[in-house]
């Protein structure tokens, strides 16, 4: 069940549903969670939000007000919430996540379209959107980030940046990085896109090859954009920078600028991974959307094109990894990346050596969440350390479900 209580009420072990207020009256990227650390409380009392919504059924219950002695009293604090009825908690995501989806579209494209015509961005005008998707995300990344890539070529520009902007937000979060920097790389995900509202959509949605001019107009989006986000207001440090770079490179062969390595900003290699993952697995004019795994291995083989140390955190953070990998998992076993066999949008791991006692173990095949489980990848390995010398023929016999030899 829900209720309503004050900042001042809200205490350990509460579960926290949700905020009213702006966007920009709590301090927290999030919107449902357990509150169980002393941080959080503490910015929860000194923020500016006037009424929390707990679920007393997940956390602790606010303590009830002592019984007055006098019949008049005032009006109690707590307002009862009807109860949420249970039904099954796939189909309610899912529900969350298509409303979710249609809303943000709308939204944001009418701050796009704006643009185009010279209307200056405010980024309070999208903050809603990143919230809720921030908490879709929040409550089941896998599912929401799937239906996300689902686009017609007509809406394609709208959701590729809801696409990233939750991509961003999952990414983001999985690295540990503060709550407003998360809610920053959300919102930079949500823009990172509209300076194509000054290319032509027949150049956007040409299904053959772009000429040189057509080239040229679209490699002038990023810096089209940058100018249209720097006369906003509300427009944090991460969403010019993903804005402006996130089509750079880590080896200097990206635009606009041809920047390498540690000269692209944190924000802009995190943007060029999930512009680039969400692009190639979604439908477009002229080409098939991949599946997950597949853009995966192809991303991972593209030399000089990512930060590799957070390309692989990026494939942790969405529950996949490219295919004939040796890894270490949780448990401390090794295992091999699957192929996609089955179209699937996790990875499987065929796990097969234990890396404690250097033995081999009986094959069993792991699934990969981005939402945690039972185990998970920590790391990947280099085959020699081990002692797999011959790693190419050790990798097919694995794949093809034989034993390793001992």
């Amino acid at each position: 069940m829900l209720r309503r209580i004050a900042p001042s009420q809200a205490r350990m072990g509460m579960y926290i549903h949700g905020f009213e207020g702006s966007w920009f009256s709590h301090p927290f990227w999030r919107t449902r969670f357990l509150l169980e650390r002393s941080e959080d409380l503490a910015a929860l009392l000194a923020s500016d939000v006037p009424a929390v919504l707990i679920d007393i059924d997940k956390g602790v219950a606010p303590a009830e007000p002592r019984p007055q002695a006098t019949a008049a009293r005032a009006a109690p604090t707590l307002v009862a919430i009807e109860p949420l009825v249970p039904r099954d908690a796939a189909k309610i995501d899912r529900e969350l996540a298509r409303k979710t989806i249609a809303r943000s579209k709308t939204v944001l494209k009418d701050v796009f379209e704006g643009a185009r015509l010279g209307r200056p961005i405010d980024a309070g005008d999208v903050a809603s959107v990143v919230t809720d998707i921030s908490a879709a995300v929040d409550r089941n990344p896998a599912m929401f980030i799937d239906m996300a890539r689902l686009k017609s070529k007509d809406e394609y520009t709208y959701l590729h940046s809801v696409s990233v902007c939750a991509l961003m937000v999952n990414f983001a979060s999985q690295l540990g990085l503060d709550e407003p920097t998360v809610r920053s790389m959300g919102l930079a995900g949500l823009l990172h896109d509209v300076g194509k509202m000054a290319v032509p959509d027949a150049v956007l949605n040409k299904p053959g090859p772009l000429d040189e001019n057509e080239l040229a107009l679209i490699r002038a989006h990023p810096e089209h954009g940058h100018a249209m986000l720097a006369n906003g207001e509300g427009v944090t440090q991460e969403v010019l920078d993903v804005s402006l770079l996130h089509h750079e490179k880590i080896d200097g062969t990206g635009y606009p600028y041809g920047l390498k390595g540690d000269a692209i900003s944190l924000a802009a290699r995190m943007g060029a991974i999930c512009d680039v993952y969400d692009a190639l697995t979604s439908e477009r004019p002229y080409k098939e959307g991949w599946t997950p795994l597949r853009a995966a291995t192809e991303m991972h083989r593209w030399e000089g094109h990512f930060d590799r140390d957070l390309l692989f955190k990026f494939f942790r953070s969405v529950g996949i990894a490219p295919t004939g990998l040796l890894v270490r998992m949780r448990s401390n076993r090794l295992g091999i990346t699957l192929p996609d066999g089955a179209r699937e949008t996790r990875s499987k791991v065929r796990v097969f050596h234990c890396a404690l006692e250097r033995a081999p173990l009986t094959l069993e095949d792991v699934f990969l969440s981005s939402a945690g489980g039972s185990d998970q990848i920590v790391s990947e390995e280099e085959p020699d350390r081990w002692g797999f010398a011959d790693w190419r023929a050790l990798s097919q016999r694995l794949i093809a479900g034989q034993a390793a030899r001992s």
